[in-house]
C-alpha cells in the first residue's frame, strides 16, 4: 500500500455515513482528502495482496469498525483461518487488510500483538467513538499526525498534513538541531512545528478530543548466557528462513536487493531455495572507479551465479545524484542526508516488479557499524585503565580490531561519558553545531541537547553489555529514523514495496537474548549470523568487510560537485533563513577543498538541509527564517 491519510473532527462529530474514502497520491498537489466534518480516511493503494477485492477502507460485518493501513500483514492467512472458525465473515477473497478489523473486533487493542508484518494502521471504532493510530514494532512504516483546531490530521508522510488548509507551515528548530547530528529527523519530532510522528511500537488513541499515546511493543535486552553458539546459529537460521517464506507471499512478482554483502546475499540464498523459479536480483554500481565498489559488483555477481538469479546492475554517476535530489527531497518532505542509493536501484526494480526483499536490519541486530565495533574495545580499555596495569598480548587482542589504535581509543574515552563518546561518531556534536549557528538559532535551541537524547536511550537499554547498549541505541535512532525511512520513502517513490525479513519480531526478540560477545567476537562482526548462514554463501563473501549500498558522497563532493556545493551553500542562500553562519559554513567548505579536513559528510548534511529549506519555505507564504539577527 502506498500510504494513508485522513483526519477526524471533534470526537463526537463523526458518523459512518460521513466516512469518506479517496485516493491519496504521493505528490504534494493530490495529498489532501478533507471533504467535510467528521471522519475522512483514504489512501492510494499499491496492490500486492488480493488485487481484485482488496480495496480499502475495510469494515467489519456491521460496519462499526473501519480501517485503512499501509504495509503488509504476512501472517494474514493463518489469522483469517482462526477468525473464520470463530464466526467472522470476510468480504474479500484474501486481503490482509480485512484481518485487521476482525482481529480488533475479537481482541480489542491486544489485536496488535497477533500481527506479524510492517504497518501503519488507522482504525475508527464507531461504538467507542475513537480513532486509533498504530505504527509497527520496528518502525518500518511511518505515521505522522498533527492536532489543528480540535481535529487530528494523520498521514503516511508529511505532505498529507502540509496540504491541509488549516496546518500552518513552520520549521521545528529542535528537530533540525537533532538533524545536524543524526542526518535525519528523529521520532517523535518531524521537521515541521506542530507535526509529530509515532515512534516504533507506539499507539495513539484520539477520543473525546483528547490524545493518549502508549507503547504497545517494548523490546528489551535480556541476555541468556546459557545459549551456546551452535544452538543460537540454528535458531537464527530457522527464524530467518521462515521470515523469508512469509515475506515471499505476494500476488505479484517479487525480487531482491543484492549488495554483495552478507545480509542481502543470505536473503537471496534462502529465497532461491524456497522458490521454484529464478529470483530477480538488483545491485547498484558506479561509473567511477571508487574504493570497495568493484568488490560489491563482484560478490553480487558471484551470489547471482551461485543461485541462478536473473541479475540486474544499475549504474549511476555523480550527475545522477544531483539530478535526483529534488525527487529525493520530495520523497522525504524532511531534510535527510543519509544513504539515498535505494532511490536509484529501486528505479531499476520498478521496471520489473512491485515487491523486493532486502537485508535491512541485520547490522542493527548483530553488530557491524563502527560504533558497534568500538563498543567492546572501549569497554575493555576503560576497565583496564581502572586496573592501571601495562598492556600484554592478551590485552591487545581484546582491543581487536583496534589493537594498533590505542591512542585513538583513549581519545574517545577522554571525551567524557558513553553518550559523549558516541556523539563524537555522529556528523556533529553539540559544540560543532553551535559553532555554525547564528545567535538567534542558538537562542531558539537553548537547552536542547542531542547528547542528552542519546544518554536517555542508553539509559533505557537496561543492559550492561557494551555492544548491546549500542545496538539498543541504534534501534531507536539509526534503524527506525534513518535506515528504514530511506528504504521506505525512496522505494515508494517508485511504487515498490520493500520487505525486510531480518526485522521479523521473532528475530528481534531472539537477537536481544544473545550476549554481545556472540555478535562481535574478537573483532569479527555479525559473528553468530555468519555462523548461521556460512553454508549458504562463498567463504570469501562471509568475511568480507561491510559495505552495502553506501554512496560515495565524500569522493563526489571532493572531485566533481564543488560548484554545486558552493552555489547551494552560498552566503546569500544561508542569509535568507538566518539559521547558519555563512562565514563558518564557508570555512568548512574551504578547508575541505584545500585538503585541511575531510568534511564531505557534514557538507552533504548542510546541503540537503538548504535544498529542503528552499523547497518547503523559500517560495512559501508564511515562515521566512530568523534573519541574521546580530550575526557578526
Amino acid at each position: 500500500m502506498c500510504g494513508i491519510c485522513g483526519f477526524t473532527g471533534p470526537g463526537e462529530g463523526g458518523t459512518l455515513e460521513g466516512m469518506t474514502s479517496t485516493l491519496h497520491h504521493r505528490g504534494p498537489d493530490e495529498a489532501g482528502m478533507w471533504l467535510g466534518e467528521g471522519i475522512a480516511l483514504g489512501m492510494r493503494r499499491l496492490a500486492i495482496i488480493d488485487l481484485a477485492s482488496g480495496q480499502q477502507p475495510v469494515f467489519n460485518e456491521d460496519r462499526s469498525i473501519v480501517a485503512v493501513f499501509n504495509g503488509e500483514i504476512y501472517n494474514h492467512p493463518e489469522l483469517r483461518t482462526t477468525l473464520e472458525a470463530r464466526g467472522h465473515r470476510f468480504r474479500s477473497h484474501h486481503a490482509d487488510s480485512e484481518t485487521i478489523v476482525h482481529l480488533y473486533e475479537e481482541h480489542g487493542l491486544e489485536f496488535i500483538h497477533h500481527l506479524n508484518g510492517m504497518f501503519a494502521i488507522a482504525l475508527w471504532d464507531q461504538s467507542r467513538k475513537r480513532l486509533i493510530l498504530i505504527r509497527d514494532h520496528a518502525g518500518i512504516k511511518p505515521l505522522y499526525f498533527a492536532r489543528v483546531d480540535g481535529e487530528l490530521l494523520f498521514g503516511s508522510e508529511p505532505k498529507a498534513i502540509l496540504a491541509h488548509p488549516k496546518f500552518q507551515r513552520e520549521p521545528d528548530l529542535t528537530a533540525l538541531h537533532h538533524y545536524f547530528s543524526f542526518k535525519n529527523i528523529p521520532a517523535p519530532w518531524s521537521a515541521f512545528k506542530g507535526m509529530g510522528q509515532l515512534a516504533p511500537g507506539e499507539c495513539l488513541i484520539f477520543a473525546g478530543g483528547e490524545i493518549t499515546r502508549e507503547r504497545w511493543w517494548r523490546g528489551a535486552f535480556a541476555e541468556d548466557d546459557q545459549i551456546d553458539e551452535e544452538r543460537a546459529g540454528a535458531t537464527i537460521r530457522d527464524i530467518l528462513t521462515d521470515s523469508v517464506r512469509l515475506q515471499m507471499r505476494s500476488d505479484v512478482p517479487f525480487a531482491a536487493y543484492l549488495s554483495g554483502g552478507l545480509d542481502s546475499s543470505s536473503v537471496v540464498a534462502l529465497m532461491s531455495r524456497l522458490h521454484d523459479r529464478p529470483i530477480e536480483t538488483f545491485t547498484l554500481t558506479y561509473s567511477d572507479e571508487l574504493p570497495h565498489k568493484n568488490a560489491d559488483r563482484r560478490f553480487a555477481r558471484q551470489v547471482s551465479e551461485m543461485y541462478g538469479t536473473h541479475h540486474h546492475e544499475h549504474t549511476i554517476t555523480s550527475q545522477d545524484l544531483t539530478d535526483a535530489i529534488p525527487a529525493v527531497i520530495d520523497a522525504f518532505d524532511e531534510p535527510f542526508s543519509g544513504v539515498i542509493s535505494t532511490y536509484f536501484v529501486t528505479e531499476s526494480i520498478a521496471r520489473h516488479v512491485k515487491v523486493a526483499l532486502s537485508g535491512d536490519g541485520a547490522d542493527e541486530l548483530f553488530g557491524s557499524y563502527l560504533p558497534h565495533r568500538l563498543a567492546q574495545p572501549l569497554d575493555y580499555l576503560q576497565r583496564h585503565r581502572q586496573r592501571m596495569g601495562d598492556f600484554d598480548e592478551e590485552d591487545l587482542a581484546r582491543l581487536a580490531p583496534f589493537e594498533d589504535q590505542t591512542e585513538w581509543l583513549a581519545a574517545i574515552l577522554d571525551r567524557g561519558g558513553e553518550a559523549s563518546g558516541r556523539m563524537g561518531q555522529y556528523i556533529a556534536d553539540e559544540a560543532m553545531k553551535q559553532d555554525l549557528y547564528t545567535p538567534r538559532m542558538r537562542a531558539a535551541v537553548a537547552g536542547v541537547s542531542t547528547e542528552a537524547l542519546v544518554a536517555r536511550y542508553l539509559h533505557e537499554s537496561h543492559t550492561t553489555d557494551p555492544l548491546n547498549r549500542k545496538l539498543y541505541l541504534d534501534s531507536k535512532t539509526i534503524l527506525s529514523d534513518q535506515v528504514l525511512p530511506f528504504v521506505d520513502r525512496l522505494s515508494m517513490a517508485h511504487s515498490v514495496e520493500v520487505r525486510p525479513p531480518f526485522l521479523d519480531p521473532r528475530m528481534i526478540a531472539y537477537a536481544w537474548q544473545l550476549p554481545g560477545g556472540m555478535k562481535i567476537k574478537r573483532g569479527r562482526v555479525k559473528h553468530i549470523l555468519k555462523e548461521a548462514v556460512k553454508d549458504l554463501l562463498p567463504a570469501d563473501l562471509v568475511d568480507r568487510p561491510k559495505e552495502g549500498f553506501i554512496m560515495p558522497i565524500n569522493e563526489w563532493i571532493l572531485q566533481k560537485l564543488e560548484g554545486f556545493v558552493r552555489e547551494t551553500l552560498s552566503a546569500g542562500a544561508l542569509e535568507r533563513h538566518g539559521l547558519l553562519l555563512p562565514e563558518r559554513v564557508g570555512i568548512l567548505i574551504d578547508d575541505h577543498y584545500a585538503g585541511r579536513g575531510n568534511h564531505g559528510n557534514r557538507i552533504w548534511n548542510l546541503m540537503v538541509f538548504q535544498l529542503w529549506w528552499n523547497r518547503f519555505f523559500e517560495n512559501h507564504s508564511g515562515f521566512h527564517g530568523l534573519g541574521r539577527g546580530g550575526v557578526s
